[in-house]
């Protein structure tokens, strides 16, 4: 049983939101996860979706990553995919809610804010149903898409990667990160972890034919 999961792809970490957590070219990874998502009997959607009174929040990208204090929102961070606004939407051309068979939202309580789709605390002890959604769906490759690299894709990656018996794909092109040497790490961190990087949709028809 293969599952397609959209990690994120929403207005807020793209261009169009460039007062939010823009990253380049993060509005242009829609053809590719519907790709991806062509292989799959499943598809999954993760969403940040935030308050307006989180504790995590500051008011300048200078103050993007400080310490906060907090055990499940450790690092501060501008307001971005507040529910409701532009910024909270997917990205354009991509399903509506209603038409994902499962859906996580992340970091609506105002004291957490996870990385990763499997948990909504950092120190992963309050499930989001994911992993267990995918164990009784009988999931045996998940693909993996989203946005950023080097932060939700990479947490909810390696959190995949140890919740369950299931090869956990990566879809390079239907993913975009913050930095550059923050994304290298975390390609070698997923692929030392044991996730499958492939370079596009194709490359991952071609890895499910072959298997």
């Amino acid at each position: 049983m293969i599952v397609s999961i959209d990690v994120d792809a929403q207005k807020t970490f793209t261009p169009l939101c460039p007062n939010e957590l823009p990253v380049v070219g993060g509005d242009e990874i829609a053809n590719e996860l519907n790709a991806q998502a062509e292989l799959a009997n499943f598809r999954v959607m993760t969403k940040d979706a935030h308050s307006p009174h989180a504790q995590w929040l500051c008011d300048l990208p200078a103050e993007i990553l400080q310490t906060t204090g907090l055990p499940d929102a450790p690092e501060k961070w501008v307001s971005h995919a507040m529910i409701g606004t532009y910024g909270f939407e997917l990205l354009d051309n991509l399903p509506e809610e209603t038409e994902y068979d499962f859906c996580v939202w992340k970091g609506v309580s105002p004291q957490l804010h996870p990385y990763g789709a499997c948990f909504h605390d950092v120190r992963e002890r309050l499930s989001t149903g994911l992993i267990e959604w995918l164990t009784v769906r009988g999931a045996t490759v998940i693909i993996v898409g989203g946005l950023a690299t080097d932060y939700c894709v990479k947490s909810t990656v390696l959190q995949l990667l140890r919740g369950g018996d299931w090869r956990v794909v990566v879809n390079q092109a239907a993913c975009r990160g913050i930095a550059a040497d923050t994304v290298a790490a975390a390609w070698d961190e997923m692929a030392a972890a044991g996730a499958i990087i492939l370079d596009n949709a194709v490359a991952v028809a071609q890895y499910l034919q072959a298997a």
